[in-house]
Protein backbone atom coordinates (compact mmCIF):
# COMPACT_ATOMS: atom_id res chain seq x y z
CA UNK A 1 0.00 0.00 0.00
CA UNK A 2 1.55 3.28 -1.05
CA UNK A 3 1.70 6.29 1.23
CA UNK A 4 -0.56 8.20 -1.15
CA UNK A 5 -3.25 5.50 -1.00
CA UNK A 6 -2.94 5.27 2.80
CA UNK A 7 -3.44 9.01 3.11
CA UNK A 8 -6.44 8.75 0.80
CA UNK A 9 -8.13 6.31 3.16
CA UNK A 10 -7.62 8.67 6.07
CA UNK A 11 -8.79 11.63 4.03
CA UNK A 12 -11.91 9.79 2.97
CA UNK A 13 -12.67 8.93 6.57
CA UNK A 14 -12.06 12.49 7.69
CA UNK A 15 -14.48 13.72 5.03
CA UNK A 16 -17.10 11.37 6.50
CA UNK A 17 -16.58 12.57 10.09
CA UNK A 18 -19.67 14.77 10.17
CA UNK A 19 -21.76 11.96 8.72
CA UNK A 20 -20.39 9.52 11.29
CA UNK A 21 -21.28 11.89 14.13
CA UNK A 22 -24.73 12.60 12.71
CA UNK A 23 -25.48 8.87 12.39
CA UNK A 24 -24.18 8.20 15.87
CA UNK A 25 -26.41 10.89 17.35
CA UNK A 26 -29.44 9.70 15.41
CA UNK A 27 -29.00 6.20 16.82
CA UNK A 28 -28.25 7.59 20.27
CA UNK A 29 -31.56 9.42 20.34
CA UNK A 30 -33.44 6.25 19.44
CA UNK A 31 -31.85 3.45 21.50
CA UNK A 32 -33.21 -0.09 21.38
CA UNK A 33 -32.65 -2.94 23.82
CA UNK A 34 -31.16 -6.34 22.98
CA UNK A 35 -33.10 -8.24 20.29
CA UNK A 36 -35.32 -5.18 19.83
CA UNK A 37 -33.06 -3.21 17.47
CA UNK A 38 -35.69 -2.96 14.71
CA UNK A 39 -35.17 0.67 13.65
CA UNK A 40 -31.39 0.53 13.98
CA UNK A 41 -31.38 -2.60 11.84
CA UNK A 42 -33.58 -0.95 9.21
CA UNK A 43 -31.30 2.09 9.11
CA UNK A 44 -28.20 -0.08 8.65
CA UNK A 45 -29.85 -2.28 6.02
CA UNK A 46 -31.02 0.72 4.00
CA UNK A 47 -27.57 2.36 4.09
CA UNK A 48 -25.82 -0.85 3.07
CA UNK A 49 -28.27 -1.62 0.28
CA UNK A 50 -27.76 1.89 -1.03
CA UNK A 51 -24.02 1.21 -1.16
CA UNK A 52 -24.50 -1.92 -3.26
CA UNK A 53 -24.19 -4.55 -0.54
CA UNK A 54 -26.35 -7.68 -0.71
CA UNK A 55 -28.20 -7.59 2.61
CA UNK A 56 -29.50 -10.60 4.51
CA UNK A 57 -31.91 -9.50 7.25
CA UNK A 58 -33.62 -11.22 10.17
CA UNK A 59 -30.51 -13.00 11.42
CA UNK A 60 -30.90 -13.63 15.16
CA UNK A 61 -34.13 -11.65 14.90
CA UNK A 62 -32.90 -8.13 14.23
CA UNK A 63 -29.38 -8.78 12.97
CA UNK A 64 -28.17 -8.42 9.42
CA UNK A 65 -25.12 -9.24 7.38
CA UNK A 66 -24.31 -7.58 4.11
CA UNK A 67 -21.87 -8.78 1.45
CA UNK A 68 -20.00 -7.00 -1.30
CA UNK A 69 -17.72 -8.89 -3.66
CA UNK A 70 -16.91 -12.59 -3.95
CA UNK A 71 -14.20 -14.94 -2.76
CA UNK A 72 -12.09 -14.65 0.35
CA UNK A 73 -14.21 -13.01 3.05
CA UNK A 74 -13.27 -10.50 5.74
CA UNK A 75 -15.99 -9.55 8.21
CA UNK A 76 -16.41 -6.25 10.05
CA UNK A 77 -18.70 -6.43 13.06
CA UNK A 78 -20.69 -3.76 14.92
CA UNK A 79 -23.12 -4.37 17.78
CA UNK A 80 -26.35 -2.35 17.85
CA UNK A 81 -28.08 -2.72 21.23
CA UNK A 82 -28.52 -0.20 24.04
CA UNK A 83 -28.89 -0.67 27.79
CA UNK A 84 -31.81 -0.36 30.25
CA UNK A 85 -30.35 2.82 31.76
CA UNK A 86 -32.08 6.18 32.28
CA UNK A 87 -29.88 8.80 30.63
CA UNK A 88 -28.93 11.86 32.69
CA UNK A 89 -27.84 14.33 30.05
CA UNK A 90 -28.67 17.76 28.71
CA UNK A 91 -27.16 17.02 25.29
CA UNK A 92 -29.34 17.80 22.29
CA UNK A 93 -28.97 14.18 21.14
CA UNK A 94 -29.93 12.58 24.50
CA UNK A 95 -32.14 9.49 24.45
CA UNK A 96 -35.80 10.01 23.61
CA UNK A 97 -36.71 6.65 25.16
CA UNK A 98 -37.18 6.73 28.93
CA UNK A 99 -35.07 4.16 30.69
CA UNK A 100 -33.06 3.16 27.61
CA UNK A 101 -29.77 4.66 26.44
CA UNK A 102 -26.60 3.90 24.56
CA UNK A 103 -24.36 3.78 27.61
CA UNK A 104 -21.50 1.81 26.08
CA UNK A 105 -20.86 3.30 22.66
CA UNK A 106 -22.65 0.82 20.40
CA UNK A 107 -24.22 3.76 18.56
CA UNK A 108 -20.70 4.82 17.57
CA UNK A 109 -19.78 1.25 16.61
CA UNK A 110 -22.64 1.21 14.10
CA UNK A 111 -21.87 4.64 12.67
CA UNK A 112 -18.15 3.85 12.26
CA UNK A 113 -18.97 0.54 10.58
CA UNK A 114 -21.42 2.12 8.13
CA UNK A 115 -18.81 4.71 7.15
CA UNK A 116 -16.28 1.90 6.72
CA UNK A 117 -18.71 0.13 4.39
CA UNK A 118 -19.06 3.35 2.40
CA UNK A 119 -15.31 3.71 1.89
CA UNK A 120 -14.96 0.06 0.88
CA UNK A 121 -17.89 0.33 -1.54
CA UNK A 122 -15.76 2.70 -3.62
CA UNK A 123 -13.03 0.10 -4.08
CA UNK A 124 -12.61 -2.78 -6.51
CA UNK A 125 -11.77 -5.40 -3.93
CA UNK A 126 -9.98 -8.73 -4.39
CA UNK A 127 -12.49 -10.60 -2.24
CA UNK A 128 -15.65 -10.11 -0.21
CA UNK A 129 -16.42 -7.69 2.61
CA UNK A 130 -19.10 -8.83 5.03
CA UNK A 131 -20.64 -6.24 7.33
CA UNK A 132 -22.11 -7.90 10.43
CA UNK A 133 -24.59 -5.69 12.27
CA UNK A 134 -25.22 -7.65 15.43
CA UNK A 135 -28.03 -7.48 17.98
CA UNK A 136 -27.80 -8.25 21.68
CA UNK A 137 -24.22 -7.98 22.81
CA UNK A 138 -25.42 -6.78 26.21
CA UNK A 139 -27.93 -9.55 26.92
CA UNK A 140 -29.00 -13.08 26.08
CA UNK A 141 -32.30 -14.69 25.10
CA UNK A 142 -34.31 -17.31 26.97
CA UNK A 143 -31.85 -19.96 25.76
CA UNK A 144 -28.93 -18.02 27.21
CA UNK A 145 -27.62 -17.06 23.77
CA UNK A 146 -26.33 -13.62 22.85
CA UNK A 147 -26.55 -12.02 19.44
CA UNK A 148 -23.11 -13.23 18.34
CA UNK A 149 -23.86 -16.84 19.20
CA UNK A 150 -27.18 -16.77 17.36
CA UNK A 151 -25.71 -15.06 14.30
CA UNK A 152 -22.96 -17.70 14.13
CA UNK A 153 -25.57 -20.46 14.38
CA UNK A 154 -27.54 -18.83 11.55
CA UNK A 155 -24.61 -18.62 9.14
CA UNK A 156 -23.22 -15.12 9.53
CA UNK A 157 -19.64 -16.39 9.88
CA UNK A 158 -19.70 -19.05 7.16
CA UNK A 159 -16.72 -18.66 4.86
CA UNK A 160 -15.17 -15.83 6.90
CA UNK A 161 -11.37 -15.94 6.97
CA UNK A 162 -10.90 -13.02 9.42
CA UNK A 163 -13.11 -10.76 11.53
CA UNK A 164 -12.32 -7.32 12.94
CA UNK A 165 -14.14 -4.82 15.11
CA UNK A 166 -13.76 -1.99 17.56
CA UNK A 167 -15.04 -0.86 20.94
CA UNK A 168 -15.26 2.69 22.21
CA UNK A 169 -13.11 3.26 25.30
CA UNK A 170 -13.82 6.34 27.39
CA UNK A 171 -10.61 5.83 29.38
CA UNK A 172 -8.38 6.36 26.32
CA UNK A 173 -7.85 9.87 24.89
CA UNK A 174 -9.51 10.63 21.57
CA UNK A 175 -7.03 10.22 18.74
CA UNK A 176 -5.47 7.08 20.20
CA UNK A 177 -6.28 3.39 19.83
CA UNK A 178 -5.26 0.34 21.83
CA UNK A 179 -4.33 -2.75 19.83
CA UNK A 180 -2.50 -5.84 21.07
CA UNK A 181 -2.45 -9.60 20.46
CA UNK A 182 -3.67 -12.25 22.86
CA UNK A 183 -6.37 -11.93 25.53
CA UNK A 184 -7.85 -8.42 25.62
CA UNK A 185 -11.16 -9.02 27.40
CA UNK A 186 -12.17 -11.57 29.99
CA UNK A 187 -14.46 -14.55 30.04
CA UNK A 188 -17.40 -13.75 32.33
CA UNK A 189 -19.44 -16.45 34.04
CA UNK A 190 -22.08 -16.22 36.74
CA UNK A 191 -22.75 -18.57 39.61
CA UNK A 192 -25.45 -19.22 42.21
CA UNK A 193 -24.77 -20.99 45.49
CA UNK A 194 -27.49 -22.25 47.81
CA UNK A 195 -26.35 -23.03 51.36
CA UNK A 196 -28.61 -25.42 53.26
CA UNK A 197 -28.69 -25.64 57.04
CA UNK A 198 -31.32 -26.31 59.71
CA UNK A 199 -33.39 -23.37 60.88
CA UNK A 200 -34.69 -22.61 64.32
CA UNK A 201 -35.06 -20.11 67.14
CA UNK A 202 -32.25 -17.63 67.68
CA UNK A 203 -32.37 -18.39 71.42
CA UNK A 204 -31.36 -22.03 70.80
CA UNK A 205 -28.59 -21.97 68.17
CA UNK A 206 -27.25 -25.33 69.40
CA UNK A 207 -30.36 -26.99 67.97
CA UNK A 208 -29.77 -25.55 64.50
CA UNK A 209 -27.28 -25.56 61.65
CA UNK A 210 -27.05 -21.86 60.92
CA UNK A 211 -26.98 -21.30 57.14
CA UNK A 212 -25.81 -17.70 57.63
CA UNK A 213 -22.75 -18.88 59.56
CA UNK A 214 -22.11 -21.57 56.94
CA UNK A 215 -22.38 -18.95 54.21
CA UNK A 216 -19.89 -16.72 55.98
CA UNK A 217 -17.33 -19.53 55.96
CA UNK A 218 -18.02 -20.22 52.29
CA UNK A 219 -17.59 -16.52 51.46
CA UNK A 220 -14.20 -16.45 53.17
CA UNK A 221 -13.11 -19.57 51.32
CA UNK A 222 -14.32 -18.20 47.97
CA UNK A 223 -12.43 -14.94 48.54
CA UNK A 224 -9.19 -16.89 48.99
CA UNK A 225 -9.42 -18.69 45.64
CA UNK A 226 -7.53 -16.10 43.60
CA UNK A 227 -4.85 -15.44 46.21
CA UNK A 228 -4.22 -19.07 47.15
CA UNK A 229 -5.41 -21.33 44.32
CA UNK A 230 -4.60 -19.36 41.14
CA UNK A 231 -1.07 -18.57 39.98
CA UNK A 232 -0.06 -14.95 40.43
CA UNK A 233 0.75 -14.66 36.71
CA UNK A 234 -2.81 -15.66 35.72
CA UNK A 235 -5.29 -12.78 36.04
CA UNK A 236 -8.59 -13.81 37.63
CA UNK A 237 -11.50 -12.29 39.52
CA UNK A 238 -14.06 -13.88 41.82
CA UNK A 239 -16.79 -11.59 43.14
CA UNK A 240 -19.73 -12.37 45.39
CA UNK A 241 -22.18 -9.56 44.77
CA UNK A 242 -25.31 -10.71 46.57
CA UNK A 243 -26.29 -12.63 49.70
CA UNK A 244 -29.88 -13.39 50.72
CA UNK A 245 -30.99 -15.22 53.85
CA UNK A 246 -34.35 -16.95 54.04
CA UNK A 247 -34.82 -15.33 57.44
CA UNK A 248 -35.87 -11.69 57.72
CA UNK A 249 -35.74 -11.49 61.54
CA UNK A 250 -32.87 -11.23 63.96
CA UNK A 251 -34.18 -14.01 66.21
CA UNK A 252 -34.82 -16.54 63.43
CA UNK A 253 -31.91 -18.71 62.33
CA UNK A 254 -32.09 -19.29 58.60
CA UNK A 255 -31.94 -22.70 57.03
CA UNK A 256 -31.17 -21.37 53.54
CA UNK A 257 -28.90 -18.67 52.11
CA UNK A 258 -28.43 -17.75 48.46
CA UNK A 259 -25.18 -16.28 47.12
CA UNK A 260 -24.74 -14.79 43.66
CA UNK A 261 -21.40 -14.05 42.04
CA UNK A 262 -19.25 -13.77 38.95
CA UNK A 263 -15.87 -15.09 37.84
CA UNK A 264 -13.59 -13.46 35.24
CA UNK A 265 -10.65 -15.13 33.53
CA UNK A 266 -8.50 -14.92 30.42
CA UNK A 267 -7.88 -18.52 29.44
CA UNK A 268 -9.88 -21.74 29.54
CA UNK A 269 -7.66 -23.58 32.04
CA UNK A 270 -8.04 -20.78 34.62
CA UNK A 271 -11.75 -20.60 33.86
CA UNK A 272 -12.12 -24.32 34.60
CA UNK A 273 -9.94 -24.01 37.71
CA UNK A 274 -12.10 -21.19 39.11
CA UNK A 275 -15.25 -23.26 38.72
CA UNK A 276 -13.58 -26.23 40.41
CA UNK A 277 -12.36 -24.06 43.29
CA UNK A 278 -15.76 -22.45 43.89
CA UNK A 279 -17.17 -25.95 44.32
CA UNK A 280 -14.30 -26.82 46.66
CA UNK A 281 -14.90 -23.68 48.75
CA UNK A 282 -18.57 -24.57 49.09
CA UNK A 283 -17.67 -27.95 50.59
CA UNK A 284 -16.89 -26.08 53.81
CA UNK A 285 -20.65 -26.04 54.36
CA UNK A 286 -20.76 -29.85 54.34
CA UNK A 287 -17.81 -30.10 56.68
CA UNK A 288 -19.79 -27.99 59.18
CA UNK A 289 -22.94 -30.10 58.95
CA UNK A 290 -24.82 -28.35 56.17
CA UNK A 291 -25.06 -28.78 52.42
CA UNK A 292 -24.88 -26.72 49.24
CA UNK A 293 -25.86 -26.48 45.59
CA UNK A 294 -23.73 -24.60 43.06
CA UNK A 295 -24.86 -23.75 39.55
CA UNK A 296 -22.89 -21.90 36.89
CA UNK A 297 -24.19 -19.87 33.98
CA UNK A 298 -21.45 -19.88 31.40
CA UNK A 299 -21.19 -16.48 29.78
CA UNK A 300 -18.94 -15.06 27.08
CA UNK A 301 -15.49 -16.62 26.60
CA UNK A 302 -12.37 -14.49 26.70
CA UNK A 303 -11.76 -12.23 23.71
CA UNK A 304 -8.42 -13.35 22.28
CA UNK A 305 -6.86 -11.38 19.44
CA UNK A 306 -5.27 -13.54 16.76
CA UNK A 307 -1.58 -12.55 16.44
CA UNK A 308 -1.48 -12.42 12.63
CA UNK A 309 -4.72 -10.45 12.17
CA UNK A 310 -3.77 -8.17 15.04
CA UNK A 311 -0.42 -7.42 13.43
CA UNK A 312 -2.16 -6.26 10.26
CA UNK A 313 -4.55 -4.14 12.32
CA UNK A 314 -1.75 -2.62 14.39
CA UNK A 315 0.55 -1.96 11.41
CA UNK A 316 -2.32 -0.25 9.61
CA UNK A 317 -3.12 1.93 12.60
CA UNK A 318 0.53 2.91 13.07
CA UNK A 319 0.81 4.00 9.43
CA UNK A 320 -2.46 5.91 9.50
CA UNK A 321 -2.29 7.76 12.81
CA UNK A 322 1.32 7.36 13.96
CA UNK A 323 2.92 4.73 16.15
CA UNK A 324 2.81 7.07 19.16
CA UNK A 325 -1.00 6.97 19.00
CA UNK A 326 -1.23 3.18 18.96
CA UNK A 327 -0.91 2.02 22.54
CA UNK A 328 -1.11 -1.17 24.59
CA UNK A 329 -3.22 -1.47 27.71
CA UNK A 330 -3.85 -4.10 30.35
CA UNK A 331 -6.48 -6.68 29.38
CA UNK A 332 -9.94 -5.57 30.49
CA UNK A 333 -12.15 -7.61 32.78
CA UNK A 334 -15.10 -6.49 30.70
CA UNK A 335 -16.62 -9.28 28.60
CA UNK A 336 -17.68 -9.11 24.95
CA UNK A 337 -19.35 -11.62 22.65
CA UNK A 338 -17.04 -10.58 19.82
CA UNK A 339 -15.06 -13.36 21.51
CA UNK A 340 -17.37 -15.92 19.89
CA UNK A 341 -16.82 -14.45 16.43
CA UNK A 342 -13.08 -14.59 17.08
CA UNK A 343 -13.43 -18.29 17.87
CA UNK A 344 -15.29 -18.87 14.61
CA UNK A 345 -12.52 -17.15 12.58
CA UNK A 346 -9.22 -15.43 13.42
CA UNK A 347 -10.16 -12.05 14.84
CA UNK A 348 -8.82 -8.78 16.18
CA UNK A 349 -10.59 -6.21 18.33
CA UNK A 350 -9.31 -2.70 18.99
CA UNK A 351 -10.27 -0.03 21.51
CA UNK A 352 -10.97 3.41 20.05
CA UNK A 353 -10.21 6.31 22.39
CA UNK A 354 -13.15 8.61 23.16
CA UNK A 355 -12.30 10.16 26.53
CA UNK A 356 -13.90 13.52 27.23
CA UNK A 357 -10.86 15.37 28.52
CA UNK A 358 -11.31 16.44 32.12
CA UNK A 359 -14.66 14.63 32.40
CA UNK A 360 -14.09 10.93 31.83
CA UNK A 361 -17.41 9.07 31.67
CA UNK A 362 -17.98 5.56 32.99
CA UNK A 363 -19.37 2.95 30.62
CA UNK A 364 -22.85 1.68 31.54
CA UNK A 365 -23.52 4.80 33.64
CA UNK A 366 -26.43 7.27 33.19
CA UNK A 367 -23.96 10.04 32.30
CA UNK A 368 -21.97 8.10 29.70
CA UNK A 369 -20.97 10.03 26.60
CA UNK A 370 -18.01 10.15 24.25
CA UNK A 371 -15.61 12.55 22.61
CA UNK A 372 -16.66 12.15 18.97
CA UNK A 373 -13.64 13.87 17.43
CA UNK A 374 -11.72 10.68 16.65
CA UNK A 375 -14.53 8.51 15.28
CA UNK A 376 -13.26 8.80 11.72
CA UNK A 377 -9.97 7.22 12.81
CA UNK A 378 -11.78 4.01 13.72
CA UNK A 379 -13.45 4.02 10.31
CA UNK A 380 -10.16 4.55 8.47
CA UNK A 381 -8.35 1.80 10.39
CA UNK A 382 -11.15 -0.72 9.86
CA UNK A 383 -11.41 0.02 6.15
CA UNK A 384 -7.68 -0.16 5.43
CA UNK A 385 -7.21 -3.27 7.61
CA UNK A 386 -10.04 -5.08 5.81
CA UNK A 387 -8.50 -4.21 2.44
CA UNK A 388 -5.08 -5.46 3.51
CA UNK A 389 -6.49 -8.68 4.94
CA UNK A 390 -8.21 -9.38 1.63
CA UNK A 391 -5.05 -8.81 -0.37
CA UNK A 392 -2.74 -10.55 2.10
Amino acid sequence: MTTTMTKTVLEQARELQNEIVETRRQIHMHPELSFQEHETSKLAAARLQGLGYAVTSGIAGTGIYADRGTGKTVAIRADMDALPVLEKSTASYRSKIDGVMHACGHDAHVSCALATAKILSRESLTGRIRMIMQPAEEDVDAEGKSGARKMIEQGAMEGVSAVIGLHMDASIPAGKVAIQPGPVMAAADGFRIIIHGKGGHGAYPEATIDAVVLASHVIQAVQQIVSRRIAAVDPAVVTLGSIHSESTRGNVISERVELLGTIRSFNESVREKLIEEVHRACSVARALGGDFEADFEMGYPATVNDPAVTQVLRDTACELIGEENVITISPKTWAEDFSMLAQAAPGAFMFLGCEIEGDRRAHHSPTFDINESGLYLGTAILAETARRLLSR
